[in-house]
């Protein structure tokens, strides 16, 4: 399986699908009170995502250290946020505190869209929904191609807004 990459000063940033050796670092993730709040740690759903067939753990990697995590999902909560048969759902991004405030967020966004379209075929669009209180991470998602598709949903804090990559 191919690595995509970015090269900074720093290290490479990659995108990889879940693998055992992530397992302890991505158990120990952390977020403060108010991030938490709008996403669920990678320990919280790690153990499911891996026994659900639509659902993909994805580890953002800085060198060989994970940084970042989100799961594409293709069950379906996805049909509740786009019409299109050929979409995936994006959800439960985080970016451990002790990593944040270095890029690795907003290389991991946009290198989303390469990474879905060479690892699973046939997706068509990203979606996910976002806190209307999370104006941090809608910037972030916008900033990396996602557009505000005007739709709205009640979700388990409040309002959200749905977003949409087209990979076409």
């Amino acid at each position: 399986m191919r690595y995509d990459t970015y090269e900074t000063k720093e290290q490479v940033i990659r995108l990889s699908f879940y693998r055992g050796e992530h397992d302890a670092a991505l158990r120990a993730f952390e977020l403060p009170e108010e991030q938490a709040k709008f996403t669920a740690l990678p320990g919280e759903v790690l153990e499911l995502s891996l026994h659900d067939k639509n659902q993909y753990p994805v580890v953002i990697l800085a060198g060989d250290t994970p940084v970042g995590f989100f799961i594409l999902d293709r069950g379906e909560a996805t049909a509740s946020l786009s019409d299109n048969p050929n979409a995936i759902l994006l959800r439960a991004f985080s970016v451990d505190h002790a990593h944040q405030g270095r890029g690795y967020a907003k290389r991991g966004m946009r290198n989303a869209a390469a990474f879905v379209a060479e690892h699973l075929p046939g997706v068509e669009e990203v979606v996910l929904a976002v806190n209307e209180r999370n104006l941090v991470a809608k910037r972030l998602y916008e900033a990396s191609g996602f557009r505000d598709t005007g739709r709205k949903r009640q979700g388990p804090i409040g309002m959200q807004h749905i977003l949409s990559l087209s990979l076409e």
